[in-house]
């Protein structure tokens, strides 16, 4: 019969009702995000207007165009906090990254009792940054802590790091690696995800581990090694609590610890020279987004994705 090899005929396609349903269900999910859109993105648009103008939290802003930003060039302070959080993000986002992958990658072995280690590397990295930790820190590297009474043992003569311009941002560097939780549970989970066959295939051809290592597993976790330095950048370029408390907010000693943030936090609720602190903010906002660029441009010479 004419017509018989033809195709069967395809499903009914459903009608508007039930894709309208679906929709007001992802929109009701994310109402709370449009909630809170509406408390920031005010203040989001009126800081880009503050930073053109003269305004001391008390007076009437007054428009002065781009003296803020001109004026930010001329600052010796700001310069130095920008050299003090650029050391502390390219020193400290790097050896972070090294330290959560090597863990994870002996975490990954299959050893007894995972979830409990796993639990362990990963709490430093929810409190490395609350006031109490920091605080326990400033104990442990000061002049009577833990520290010197290691270095004590060996004859090593003890220092306050805390109050030594060479030392103090070390030590929050220290910190900053100790917390390498997060990452290394993303780690963690993209190691998961390697086909074993992968490096069963490499010990029969003979490879060695560090060729594994170079071969199979640095570019098959190339895409999370990816997203880690996009958060940590992104996360250290924003550091405040760390400075702020380790040296009761001034910054120092000698403005060694005086980080971008701390620094806009001085000239915005300490000087209360909002304006200033105000271009301060969409300054960090536009070389954030540069090493974001910088980071995603470079992406497509070393991340690798396994179709």
């Amino acid at each position: 019969m004419p017509g018989a090899d033809a195709p069967p005929a395809p499903p009914p396609v459903r009608g508007g009702r039930a894709r309208m349903r679906k929709d007001r269900a992802g929109y009701l999910f994310l109402l709370p995000w449009f909630i809170g859109m509406l408390f920031t993105i005010v203040p989001f648009f009126a800081s880009l207007y503050l930073a053109f103008t003269d305004y001391n939290l008390l007076n009437a802003p007054v428009w002065i165009g781009f003296e803020n930003f001109a004026d930010m060039f001329r600052d010796p302070v700001l310069l130095k906090s920008l050299q003090v959080t650029f050391v502390y993000t390219f020193v400290s986002v790097p050896l972070s990254l090294a330290a959560a992958l090597g863990v994870a990658m002996l975490l990954n072995r299959g050893i007894r009792g995972l979830p409990w280690y796993r639990a362990v590397f990963y709490l430093p990295s929810l409190l490395g940054a609350s006031v109490a930790v920091v605080l326990l820190w400033r104990y442990v590297f000061g002049f009577d802590g833990i520290v010197n009474a290691f270095l004590g043992w060996f004859g090593i003569e003890a220092i306050s790091w805390t109050s030594d311009p060479d030392y103090a941002l070390t030590t929050l560097i220290i910190l900053h690696i100790w917390t390498f939780g997060s990452p290394m549970v993303i780690f963690l989970a993209g190691l998961r995800q390697i086909p074993v066959m992968y490096y069963e295939a490499a010990a029969v051809d003979g490879a060695s581990k560090w060729r594994r290592f170079r071969s199979i597993t640095l570019p098959l976790l190339s895409p999370i090694i990816f997203f880690n330095l996009i958060q940590s950048l992104i996360a250290s370029f924003q550091t405040f609590t760390q400075g702020f408390v380790m040296n009761n907010g001034g910054g120092g000693p000698a403005n060694s610890t005086l980080f971008y943030n701390l620094y806009l936090y001085q000239q915005g609720f300490n000087q209360f020279n909002m304006g200033y602190a105000s271009a301060m903010a969409w300054t960090l906002l536009v070389i954030i987004a540069v090493f974001t660029a910088i980071t995603f441009f470079t992406a497509k010479y070393w991340v690798n994705y396994d179709s």
